[in-house]
Protein backbone atom coordinates (compact mmCIF):
# COMPACT_ATOMS: atom_id res chain seq x y z
CA UNK A 1 0.00 0.00 0.00
CA UNK A 2 3.07 2.10 1.09
CA UNK A 3 4.92 1.89 -2.15
CA UNK A 4 1.38 2.54 -4.16
CA UNK A 5 1.23 5.91 -2.48
CA UNK A 6 4.92 6.87 -2.93
CA UNK A 7 4.38 5.70 -7.10
CA UNK A 8 1.02 8.06 -7.13
CA UNK A 9 2.84 10.35 -5.00
CA UNK A 10 5.62 11.15 -7.43
CA UNK A 11 3.87 10.63 -10.81
CA UNK A 12 1.72 13.58 -9.19
CA UNK A 13 4.76 15.33 -8.15
CA UNK A 14 6.50 15.12 -11.50
CA UNK A 15 3.08 16.03 -13.42
CA UNK A 16 2.53 19.28 -11.38
CA UNK A 17 6.45 20.08 -11.58
CA UNK A 18 6.07 19.41 -15.31
CA UNK A 19 2.77 21.63 -15.23
CA UNK A 20 4.19 24.58 -13.11
CA UNK A 21 7.71 24.83 -15.54
CA UNK A 22 5.52 24.78 -18.90
CA UNK A 23 3.62 27.51 -17.20
CA UNK A 24 6.59 29.46 -16.35
CA UNK A 25 7.99 29.03 -19.93
CA UNK A 26 4.91 30.21 -21.68
CA UNK A 27 4.53 33.17 -19.87
CA UNK A 28 8.48 34.04 -19.98
CA UNK A 29 7.58 34.10 -23.83
CA UNK A 30 4.39 36.08 -23.38
CA UNK A 31 6.22 38.36 -21.86
CA UNK A 32 9.07 38.65 -24.51
CA UNK A 33 6.62 38.91 -27.17
CA UNK A 34 4.64 41.68 -25.43
CA UNK A 35 7.87 43.31 -24.76
CA UNK A 36 9.17 42.43 -28.43
CA UNK A 37 6.27 43.75 -30.35
CA UNK A 38 3.42 45.97 -27.91
CA UNK A 39 6.05 47.91 -25.10
CA UNK A 40 9.59 48.77 -25.14
CA UNK A 41 11.24 49.57 -21.85
CA UNK A 42 13.62 53.24 -22.60
CA UNK A 43 15.69 54.98 -19.90
CA UNK A 44 16.61 58.65 -20.25
CA UNK A 45 19.81 60.11 -20.60
CA UNK A 46 19.75 63.33 -19.80
CA UNK A 47 17.81 66.71 -18.24
CA UNK A 48 15.77 68.29 -21.59
CA UNK A 49 12.41 66.83 -20.22
CA UNK A 50 12.35 67.99 -16.97
CA UNK A 51 10.46 68.21 -14.48
CA UNK A 52 8.44 65.74 -16.61
CA UNK A 53 11.29 63.18 -16.94
CA UNK A 54 14.52 63.23 -14.85
CA UNK A 55 17.65 61.59 -15.99
CA UNK A 56 17.69 57.96 -15.21
CA UNK A 57 14.07 57.21 -15.62
CA UNK A 58 12.68 54.08 -16.88
CA UNK A 59 9.98 54.62 -18.92
CA UNK A 60 7.46 51.90 -21.14
CA UNK A 61 6.75 52.85 -24.41
CA UNK A 62 4.07 51.37 -26.61
CA UNK A 63 4.14 51.88 -30.72
CA UNK A 64 1.01 50.29 -31.43
CA UNK A 65 -1.22 51.69 -33.95
CA UNK A 66 0.22 55.47 -32.46
CA UNK A 67 -0.34 57.93 -34.63
CA UNK A 68 1.38 61.20 -33.15
CA UNK A 69 -0.94 64.07 -31.54
CA UNK A 70 0.10 67.42 -29.67
CA UNK A 71 1.08 67.17 -26.27
CA UNK A 72 2.28 63.39 -26.74
CA UNK A 73 5.66 62.61 -25.14
CA UNK A 74 7.68 60.72 -27.56
CA UNK A 75 10.67 58.56 -27.95
CA UNK A 76 12.44 59.30 -31.42
CA UNK A 77 15.37 57.62 -33.16
CA UNK A 78 17.26 60.86 -34.43
CA UNK A 79 19.25 60.33 -37.87
CA UNK A 80 20.45 63.81 -37.31
CA UNK A 81 21.76 63.56 -33.71
CA UNK A 82 22.50 59.17 -34.27
CA UNK A 83 20.99 59.24 -30.77
CA UNK A 84 17.75 57.99 -29.28
CA UNK A 85 15.84 60.98 -27.29
CA UNK A 86 12.17 61.60 -25.78
CA UNK A 87 10.68 65.25 -26.43
CA UNK A 88 7.10 66.56 -26.30
CA UNK A 89 5.00 66.95 -29.69
CA UNK A 90 3.97 70.50 -30.03
CA UNK A 91 3.07 69.96 -33.75
CA UNK A 92 1.55 67.48 -36.40
CA UNK A 93 1.92 68.01 -40.24
CA UNK A 94 0.39 70.71 -41.46
CA UNK A 95 0.37 72.87 -38.25
CA UNK A 96 2.63 76.34 -37.94
CA UNK A 97 4.57 76.50 -34.41
CA UNK A 98 5.32 80.16 -33.75
CA UNK A 99 8.24 80.76 -30.88
CA UNK A 100 7.95 84.33 -29.53
CA UNK A 101 11.15 84.54 -27.21
CA UNK A 102 10.28 88.08 -26.34
CA UNK A 103 6.96 87.21 -24.13
CA UNK A 104 8.14 83.81 -23.22
CA UNK A 105 5.16 81.33 -25.25
CA UNK A 106 4.92 78.99 -28.23
CA UNK A 107 1.77 79.24 -30.27
CA UNK A 108 0.55 76.71 -32.55
CA UNK A 109 -2.22 77.52 -35.28
CA UNK A 110 -1.78 81.03 -33.61
CA UNK A 111 -2.98 79.93 -30.44
CA UNK A 112 -0.94 79.87 -27.29
CA UNK A 113 -0.39 76.70 -25.92
CA UNK A 114 -0.69 76.62 -21.50
CA UNK A 115 2.73 74.49 -20.36
CA UNK A 116 3.16 75.80 -17.22
CA UNK A 117 1.78 71.93 -15.81
CA UNK A 118 5.42 70.28 -17.22
CA UNK A 119 7.56 73.21 -18.23
CA UNK A 120 10.80 73.51 -15.58
CA UNK A 121 11.05 77.69 -16.85
CA UNK A 122 9.59 79.86 -19.51
CA UNK A 123 11.53 79.52 -22.63
CA UNK A 124 14.19 81.94 -23.52
CA UNK A 125 16.15 82.73 -26.51
CA UNK A 126 19.93 81.16 -25.87
CA UNK A 127 22.61 81.68 -29.27
CA UNK A 128 24.00 78.34 -27.75
CA UNK A 129 21.11 76.52 -28.84
CA UNK A 130 22.19 77.41 -32.53
CA UNK A 131 18.65 77.36 -33.60
CA UNK A 132 18.16 77.56 -37.57
CA UNK A 133 18.00 81.85 -38.68
CA UNK A 134 16.15 80.36 -41.61
CA UNK A 135 12.63 80.09 -39.54
CA UNK A 136 13.24 83.23 -38.23
CA UNK A 137 10.92 86.24 -38.90
CA UNK A 138 13.58 89.56 -38.28
CA UNK A 139 10.40 91.64 -38.61
CA UNK A 140 8.50 90.25 -35.82
CA UNK A 141 11.18 88.94 -34.07
CA UNK A 142 9.40 85.41 -34.02
CA UNK A 143 10.65 82.15 -35.26
CA UNK A 144 8.01 80.64 -37.57
CA UNK A 145 7.92 76.75 -38.41
CA UNK A 146 5.17 74.97 -40.44
CA UNK A 147 5.61 71.36 -40.41
CA UNK A 148 5.94 69.14 -42.88
CA UNK A 149 3.97 66.23 -44.07
CA UNK A 150 4.94 62.76 -42.79
CA UNK A 151 6.99 65.37 -40.11
CA UNK A 152 6.04 66.56 -36.07
CA UNK A 153 7.81 69.28 -34.50
CA UNK A 154 9.17 68.23 -30.98
CA UNK A 155 10.34 70.27 -27.32
CA UNK A 156 12.02 69.42 -24.58
CA UNK A 157 9.81 70.36 -21.55
CA UNK A 158 13.50 71.84 -20.41
CA UNK A 159 13.11 74.64 -22.94
CA UNK A 160 16.24 76.03 -22.34
CA UNK A 161 18.64 73.20 -21.51
CA UNK A 162 16.99 70.99 -25.02
CA UNK A 163 18.00 70.38 -28.34
CA UNK A 164 14.82 69.46 -30.26
CA UNK A 165 13.12 70.64 -33.52
CA UNK A 166 14.64 74.21 -33.35
CA UNK A 167 18.40 73.16 -33.84
CA UNK A 168 17.90 69.41 -35.36
CA UNK A 169 14.45 70.22 -37.44
CA UNK A 170 11.31 68.27 -38.04
CA UNK A 171 11.25 64.59 -37.13
CA UNK A 172 10.05 62.54 -39.43
CA UNK A 173 7.30 60.13 -38.19
CA UNK A 174 9.24 56.98 -39.41
CA UNK A 175 11.53 57.70 -36.55
CA UNK A 176 9.49 57.27 -33.85
CA UNK A 177 9.76 54.69 -31.65
CA UNK A 178 6.40 55.46 -29.88
CA UNK A 179 4.79 57.69 -27.30
CA UNK A 180 5.90 57.45 -23.34
CA UNK A 181 2.85 55.64 -21.20
CA UNK A 182 4.06 54.45 -17.85
CA UNK A 183 7.01 55.62 -15.81
CA UNK A 184 8.34 52.61 -13.89
CA UNK A 185 11.44 53.77 -11.88
CA UNK A 186 12.72 57.30 -10.89
CA UNK A 187 14.65 59.09 -8.67
CA UNK A 188 12.80 61.96 -8.63
CA UNK A 189 9.62 61.42 -10.13
CA UNK A 190 6.22 59.43 -9.31
CA UNK A 191 5.76 56.41 -10.54
CA UNK A 192 2.75 56.26 -13.38
CA UNK A 193 1.29 57.44 -16.18
CA UNK A 194 2.73 60.42 -18.42
CA UNK A 195 1.06 63.13 -20.12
Amino acid sequence: MSEYNEDTFLKTAVNNILEWSEAVVMSAFAVILIFSFLLRIVIVDGESMMITLFDRDVLVVTHILYEPENGDVIVLESEDLDLTVVKRVIAVEGQTVEIDYNNNNVMVDGEVIYEDDYLKEKIMNDDKLHFDQKYYDFKRGKYFYTVPEDCVFVLGDNRNNSSDSRSFGFVEENEIIGKVVFRIASSYGDLGFIK
